[in-house]
């Protein structure tokens, strides 16, 4: 397991790290997103989906737990917030080992079903426009890919 941080200080900022992330991505590779409300997780998700290609506007899947975009790869928006103290398995297996990639925010409501082997991105405000985000690579994969993003 290895662990970057790095300091973002406008939405730009963190569009294009996660542009940058988008091109490392391969299918079946798995994103959660930590950090409270406004940290900039769906910022992020947005930047890895112009990454990938999808034309369509990228915004949270607060209500339907679930959003697909169909790009160069697929994309799977998940925020499973609404899954708190439930045991509800909606498919996560197909999602995490499919032909996409999927993006769990606050992941740690099913970190019985996250497969071990991913990337876990945790945003923290520093002020009203600064965010820390902090990278763990759990895997030899995700450890490659933080090692080229970051150098």
């Amino acid at each position: 397991m290895s662990e970057h941080q790095i300091k973002v200080n406008s939405v730009e900022e963190t569009g294009k790290i996660a542009e940058s992330l988008a091109l490392l991505l391969r299918p079946g590779d798995v994103i959660t997103l930590e950090g409270d409300l406004g940290t900039g997780k769906t910022t992020f998700t947005k930047g890895i989906a112009n990454g990938l290609g999808i034309k369509r506007i990228v915004n949270s899947p607060t209500y339907t737990i679930v959003k697909e975009y169909e790009g160069e790869l697929p994309l799977y928006h998940m925020d499973v917030y609404r899954l708190e103290n439930s045991d509800e398995d909606i498919g996560f297996d197909e999602y995490f080992n499919g032909n996409g990639i999927s993006i769990v925010e606050w992941a740690y409501f099913i970190e019985e079903y996250l497969p071990e082997e991913r990337l876990n991105i945790k945003f923290s405000y520093l002020d009203d426009r600064s965010r820390l985000l902090e990278f763990t690579a759990m895997g030899t994969h995700f450890e490659w890919i933080t090692a080229e993003l970051f150098g």
